[in-house]
């Protein structure tokens, strides 16, 4: 679910919601009724039990599979395969609320698809923890020549969308795409078991509306979006990530897949169902509204189908007295702020900038999960469970009939999505008058942008490798530049790449690649992260080209970036470490047994003798080995980090090749080896304090002993001063602030990194010892680029406070961050600064030799 805030309902219905809920507090004698909703559900300080704690294996699997095209064009539908079956789990948490456990899964679809000539099923790719994502596909049969048409026809929608709202065999042929995920938290379970019911209804359903509706639509359910949770019984999957924060990175293996259904499939409605909201939950959303959305379409569209939902759901008959059930509501109509679609990180909000029209996140009423899944008897949850079940199947067939009532308009508006990315058209500004019927319309829903004409990501490094190659991945369209050009007023060398914003999905785009907006005067609270731009925070030079054209530049599409991996023929080689994959290089080489030392300026020095290892890692992680004349002053040694971290910064550690052990306060108190560790990485999840004794003397033994310590956040210094290894005090900001900001590098640890980083809950050091190095600082002025960062209400903790302040700093044993370098495996240009961090604080102690050459 996605836990908000209560808020002041808008006017007009400020009344009829105080009466229901003043009524269902009196009347309501379940536990389930009336539950006060919670604050805004946030990743702070972390206690013991949130310490990472994923297995190797999930990480590995993450940074290799890749998902496959969904799209055929060689078979006609049905599509049916004989799923092989699991091994049978009691210990599935679904089995305790009446539910369909996953090893059930694929029995159960066996036998659909032997109902009838509907129903296909492929497995769309697999999870973290290596379990089969399944995406089934329900329309009227279709032979191979059909299947073609209808690919040709999804085709012309996104590349040719002009000619395409003028073709009348879209008009009457097309079949609308329709999307259902499930499931993507894995302790919000109910809409797999909506969707299974629901598929086999129209399996064999004979009406003349099913008929209707699949011979004009096809509809493709992801049934468990996350099967490593739905067993577990956890939010996340095996990698320990919430893969509905996951949308620009991508880092999951499962939402690269639903990413690729996006792509694929096309879909012009979907649903995302989660849990637990009590009344059920139908977006769209409060503002801020994403600027870089088609709005006035994406409102239209996404409003009349939640009235549907809703009066579908309080259709069912369930009440606050007899059930617990609470009436459902709409965001946008019914609350000020608080459930906001401004990042495209959640699943809806992702699928519009592929062309969903009608996108929503449904959170189904009664909580099963969590201290309710521990604490209520069984038979109380399975009636939950039964409820929440029926509440998805009415939002869901709701949706089909908004579907089939409405297949035309809403194919058309998707074509127009597509239009006026393809054309460069102005947005069109949400009002009573450009979206009729959606009452309450106001100033405060009017987000939009200013497109720039291009932007020009200059070739020949690693970081604007991978960021090509991210971009094509979310299907965003990029040319490479045949020859040296010129742009407004700039000069740029051939290979550059260019992405021109007239293309379709100029959204997406923009949105990845963007500053983005500073929207801290816009509302109290946001949801979730509000800055994430890629195009300052993955280490690769982005130009927005704001004027002008391109006209006379000779520009040819790539589907994918250049390698410039390279080994100098001769000499040393110098390694830099700039780069995530540079790092990764390194450690691979190190992991080797081959001699590396470190240069004054933070490279890493390989002798000649190593070159065909060099040449492999070249290979292998697309990184430059330069000749050089350095020998190099300290050895870098192989690492071996024990680390107390989110989720996301034991992934992003172990995605640069750190050997990784995860540690906590309970790891550590149960007798921790620390001979098997060479440095500590802490952020969450480790209290000194909690310690036992014995622990305790451990830790400070080990830190005493010249192994360092690389701290992040208000966790990680408090360990920092405690034991004496920096003397520095750490200011909290305000721990709702999050976004992109502006830094001043001035050290050896952010050598190379850029001048912009990432916060969240941001903190800053002052009243430091005489022997700390500041090794970054805050900008002066407002460091906030884009996000929302405000002052508390004493007027402290915002931006102002903490400019000109130091927020990176370290000392002879430790490196303490203020920053998020690694936050959620995302701004990979920062992930660097750990690395040098973590490869100076373990050899502070070691190394002698004067650098020559």
């Amino acid at each position: 679910m996605r836990t908000t805030r209560t808020v002041p309902a808008r006017p007009v219905l400020i009344t009829a919601l105080a009466v229901t809920t003043a009524g269902s507090l009196l009347l309501t004698p379940h536990t389930a009724a009336a539950e006060p909703k919670p604050p805004v559900t946030r990743e702070g300080p972390a206690v013991d039990e949130y310490a990472a704690r994923a297995p190797e294996s999930a990480a590995e699997r993450a940074l290799t599979d890749r998902a496959a095209p969904t799209a055929d064009t060689e078979h006609g539908y049905p599509r049916e395969q004989v799923l092989a079956p699991d091994p049978e789990n009691p210990a599935d948490k679904s089995v305790k609320l009446g539910l369909t456990p996953y090893h059930a899964i694929a029995p159960k679809l066996n036998a659909i698809q032997q109902l009838g000539d509907r129903v296909s099923v492929e497995v769309a790719g697999r999870s973290a923890g290596g379990h089969r994502l399944y995406l089934v596909t329900v329309t009227a049969p279709e032979s191979a020549r059909q299947a073609r048409a209808q690919e040709r026809m999804r085709e012309l929608i996104e590349n040719a969308p002009g000619r395409a709202a003028k073709d009348p065999s879209i008009r009457a042929g097309y079949k609308a795409p329709v999307f259902f995920n499930n499931n993507i938290h894995g302790n919000e379970w109910e809409g797999t078991d909506a969707s299974l019911k629901l598929i086999e209804q129209l399996a064999t359903a004979n009406d003349a509306k099913t008929k209707d509706l699949l011979g004009h639509s096809r509809l493709y359910f992801n049934i468990t979006a996350n099967p490593d949770g739905r067993i577990a019984g956890t939010r996340a999957n095996a990698n320990g990530f919430d893969m509905n924060r996951d949308f620009v990175t991508a880092s999951q293996p499962e939402v690269r897949a639903m990413r690729q259904i996006e792509i694929d499939k096309q879909p012009a409605v979907m649903l995302d169902l989660h849990g637990y909201v009590n009344g059920t939950l139908i977006e769209p959303t409060t503002p801020p509204h994403g600027e870089n959305y088609e709005y006035d379409l994406f409102l239209k569209n996404t409003y009349a189908n939640a009235l549907g939902m809703e009066s579908a759901v309080n259709g069912l008959g369930y009440t606050p007295a007899k059930d617990g059930v609470q009436p459902a509501q709409i965001p946008f109509r019914d609350q000020e702020e608080g459930w906001d679609d401004w990042p495209p990180i959640f699943t809806p909000q992702y699928a519009a900038f592929h062309g969903t029209v009608a996108a929503h996140t449904v959170e189904i009423p009664l909580a099963v999960n969590n201290a309710a899944y521990d604490n209520l008897p069984e038979s109380e949850l399975r009636r939950r469970s039964a409820i929440n079940v029926d509440v998805a199947g009415a939002a869901i067939r709701a949706t089909l009939d908004f579907v089939r009532r409405h297949r035309a308009s809403l194919v058309a508006d998707q074509i127009e999505v597509f239009r006026r990315g393809a054309a460069g058209a102005a947005q069109v500004p949400v009002s009573e008058e450009t979206v009729p019927g959606v009452p309450g319309i106001g100033p405060e829903d009017v987000y939009t942008t200013n497109f720039p004409r291009a932007y020009v990501i200059p070739g020949g490094s690693t970081a604007a490798a991978r960021l090509v190659d991210h971009l094509l991945a979310n299907d965003i369209r990029v040319t490479r530049a045949a020859h040296a050009f010129r742009l407004a007023g700039r000069s740029y060398a051939k290979g550059s790449y260019v992405v021109d914003m007239h293309q379709p999905k100029r959204g997406l785009a923009n949105v990845l690649l963007a500053d983005g907006t500073d929207i801290s005067d816009k509302v109290s609270v946001m949801y979730d992260i509000s800055g994430w731009s890629l195009g300052r925070l993955w280490g690769a030079e982005v130009e927005p080209v704001t004027s002008g054209g391109l006209t006379g530049v000779a520009l040819r599409a790539v589907d994918e970036a250049a390698p410039v991996g390279y080994v100098a023929p001769r000499g040393d080689l110098r390694l830099r470490l700039d780069d995530p994959q540079e790092v990764a290089a390194l450690n691979s080489l190190l992991q080797q047994g081959v001699s590396v030392r470190r240069s004054t300026d933070g490279s890493a020095i390989v002798p000649a003798s190593a070159r065909a290892k060099a040449a492999a890692a070249a290979r292998t992680y697309d990184v430059v080995f330069d000749a050089t004349k350095v020998t190099g002053t300290t050895e870098l040694r192989r690492l071996r980090v024990a680390a107390a971290v989110t989720p996301g910064e034991l992934f992003a550690l172990r995605e640069m090749n750190f050997e990784v052990t995860p540690v906590s306060t309970a790891v550590l108190n149960s007798g921790f080896d620390w001979s098997a560790a060479d440095v500590l990485f802490v952020s969450a999840g480790l209290d000194r304090g909690a310690l036992d004794a014995a622990a305790r003397t451990a830790l400070d033994a080990f830190l005493a002993s010249g192994h360092g310590l690389v701290g992040r956040g208000v966790t990680g210094a408090d360990l920092g001063t405690a034991t004496g290894l920096v003397a520095a005090k750490p200011v909290e900001g305000n721990g709702d602030a999050n976004g992109v900001v502006r830094v001043v590098n001035s050290g050896p640890v952010t050598a190379g990194a850029p001048d912009h980083g990432f916060v969240y809950a941001p903190v800053w050091f002052t009243d430091l010892g005489p022997d700390v190095r500041v090794e970054q600082r805050y900008a002066t002025g407002n460091p906030l680029v884009s996000g929302h960062w405000r002052a508390l209400e004493d007027g402290f903790g915002g931006p102002a406070q903490a400019a000109g302040q130091a927020s990176v700093v370290s000392s002879s044993g430790a490196v303490l961050f203020g920053t998020e370098p690694l936050f959620r495996d995302h701004p990979k240009g920062e992930f660097a600064q750990v690395a040098r961090a973590l490869f100076t604080v373990a050899n502070a102690r070691g190394g002698t030799g004067e650098e020559s050459g």
